[in-house]
């Protein structure tokens, strides 16, 4: 360790995330206050804010770590990632940094935690020294991601306590007394820096022409690596007595911008003024509420020369802000708390027994009733402050108690002329499912971007980010013979790769006129409920047969009393699509909701090839047929964009 001496750095930690939905950034901000209270001066940051030849300078690395798309690196890990991988590296390059390693995937996913597992293996072809066993959540268990990461922290916890012993006479800082915040905020003095949010609600006037949507919002927020996106429909696709009501929704930009099929939007949603109000009725903030505030370091930070950033950064020198601004735009206060929530909270109440019920959710050993309480019920943080209304949290600390505002990912469903406005400028199309349901305890629980979207009419801008997929089609794979199987609101991302397919060929047809175009046949399994309610885009389909080879086959689960899926329609479909993906080489591409869906799809293609050809000549055994899938996966001819 090139700590030279250097007394502080003799207890130092550093905790690293990649993360791409903010699971791995909560699990290294948990794993941050956790080594805080061993007395490691802590630093947490993400993976590609920092370069690799310092982690040594620290005295513990600690590094959580998603796997998102097709087996990658989160977005704000790829760069680092990227350093790792020059050839020059000597086996010496990382000797003297000290690792433990928590990776986040979701085992509907054949790439299960990929990018921990090869961060792992690189961490220690480099010199790293493992100082303790990785750990590996899975999304798909009974108990989510806690149900894994648990166990593992507390164990680290006991064994950093064992390798790094505390001097004699000093203990670990105990979970019922609080971390003093980083940042805090603070009131202004020039009250000409108050703003109001610009929002209109409009009431319900006869001859809307957008009747539901009351919506008018302009968004401004200051947000980096975001654009603005002017809403210019808001159309609901399922009839009103469905029981989902799903949108197609189209955003425009008059910058030319270049996507790809299985590309994604992020939007950023808000928070409602009702909600707002209540929360700030419940804490006593009203005095508060609209008056200039700021972001300021902590009692404990302000002469050090490392401060951590802020938990909004851009915000630290925004001029306009306000209490009811910060709940409005950048705080979740309608999300499912975590288990850090529940602990901060604890230390903002006199009630002994709410206390102690708060602290309770937070270990290990009652992982059963905190997701009973929270997951189970999808119990929003409104809610719990609502049940624990003894808590009062003070409004300088809400920027560290609250969770932050995150964009939301949406396929995009638009592909080819689709992607462009008239005028030059940019469209992207999505079909969002609207998330209303009542859950377990009866209450109605609402998605906290679909229900900001649900009621927002066209005019209205929003921030939102262009994020690449993890579907990353080659020419060569676009115009080859596909299998695109996508079940409900997986279809955006297939529609997007038909309309690419349609562009090539009506491209390829000017160039060539009476030359059918090179394009291998494309068969889209598309699954629903029903016909009637919700057959997406039907009449698309129709329109470009005369453009490609396009076979669609159908499954509607609930319009025959036995049910049928997207997987019984492969399992129809043996001879065809035995040819089109093993005797013409096609890919694959499955999409829509994760969970039993990947797998059952994946287990009919297995039995798929099992089947064999038509003449029996080329038929595969058990094992074969799974050889056969994987070799796929690892050459890219089989995807996998679920959520």
């Amino acid at each position: 360790m090139n700590s030279g001496g250097n007394q502080e750095n003799e207890r130092s930690a550093i905790v690293l995330y990649g993360s791409e939905t903010g699971n791995a950034q909560e699990v290294a901000e948990e794993l941050g206050r956790l080594v805080e209270r061993l007395h490691f001066s802590t630093h947490v940051a993400e993976l590609n804010e920092v370069k690799a030849d310092t982690l040594s300078s620290y005295a513990i690395t600690i590094i959580a770590v998603s796997t998102t798309g097709q087996g990658d690196f989160p977005a704000n890990a790829r760069s680092f990632w990227r350093t790792l991988l020059l050839k020059r590296l000597p086996p010496t390059f990382l000797q003297g940094v000290n690792f433990a390693l928590f990776g986040l995937g979701d085992s509907s996913y054949p790439k299960f935690n990929w990018a921990s597992r090869k961060l792992h293996k690189r961490l220690l072809q480099l010199g790293a020294n493992e100082i303790y066993p990785c750990g590996e959540a899975d999304q798909q268990h009974p108990e989510g991601l806690e149900a894994t990461f648990l166990p593992w922290c507390s164990d680290l916890r006991k064994h950093l306590l064992d390798q790094y012993p505390l001097p004699s006479g000093q203990q670990p800082i105990p979970d019922d007394v609080p971390l003093p915040p980083k940042w805090i905020l603070e009131e202004q003095t020039d009250p000409s820096l108050c703003k109001e949010p610009d929002v209109t609600i409009i009431s319900g006037a006869e001859n809307d022409e957008y009747p539901g949507l009351c919506r008018l919002d302009h968004d401004e927020r200051p947000i980096p690596n975001t654009f603005t996106a002017t809403l210019t429909q808001n159309r609901r696709v399922t009839p009103s007595k469905h029981w989902q009501d799903v949108r197609h929704i189209c955003l425009t930009t008059p910058e030319s911008m270049k996507y790809d099929p299985g590309d994604m939007i992020s939007i950023m949603p808000k928070n409602f003024p009702q909600d707002v109000d209540n929360l700030i009725k419940m804490m006593g903030w009203e005095d508060q509420a609209d008056r200039p505030i700021q972001f300021i370091p902590g009692v404990g930070l302000r002469y050090k020369r490392n401060i951590p950033p802020a938990p909004i950064p851009y915000l630290v020198s925004f001029p306009h802000l306000t209490l009811r601004i910060l709940l409005s735009d950048y705080l979740d206060i309608k999300s499912i708390p975590r288990r850090s929530f529940l602990s901060a909270i604890a230390h903002y109440t006199n009630d002994e027994m709410h206390k102690e019920r708060l602290l309770e959710f937070t270990k290990p050993e009652y992982i059963d009733e905190l997701w009973d309480y929270t997951t189970r019920p999808r119990r929003s943080i409104l809610e719990v402050l609502h049940e624990f209304d003894s808590v009062k949290i003070p409004w300088q600390h809400a920027a560290s108690v609250f969770p932050v505002l995150r964009g939301r990912q949406f396929s995009i469903a638009s592909g080819g002329e689709l992607k462009q406005t008239p005028d030059g400028g940019t469209k992207f199309e999505l079909l969002v499912a609207i998330v209303k349901y009542q859950t377990v305890i009866k209450r109605i629980r609402e998605g906290v971007c679909t229900r900001y979207l649900s009621v927002l009419r066209p005019g209205s801008t929003v921030r939102v980010q262009l994020q690449r997929g993890g579907l990353n089609s080659s020419m060569k794979q676009l115009i080859g013979p596909s299998v695109l199987v996508g079940p409900g609101t997986g279809i955006a991302p297939l529609r997007s790769m038909i309309w690419e397919k349609a562009a090539i060929a009506k491209a390829y047809r000017a160039q060539n006129p009476g030359i059918k175009p090179p394009i291998g046949p494309t068969v889209l399994v598309f699954g629903g409920r029903n016909r009637a309610s919700d057959y997406f885009f039907e009449e698309e389909w129709t329109q470009l047969l005369e453009s490609i080879d396009l076979k669609v086959l159908l499954a509607f689960s609930r319009d025959q009393k036995q049910k049928f899926y997207v997987q019984d329609v492969v399992r129809e479909n043996f001879d065809m699509l035995f040819n089109l993906l093993h005797d013409l080489s096609g890919s694959v591409y499955i999409c829509g909701s994760s969970g039993k869906m990947p797998q059952a799809v994946r287990e009919a293609l297995i039995e798929t090839f099992q089947h064999g050809a038509k003449d029996g000549v080329t038929n595969f055994n058990r094992e074969q047929a799974e050889k056969y899938l994987v070799e796929m996966e690892k050459v890219g001819r089989y995807k996998q964009e679920t959520w």
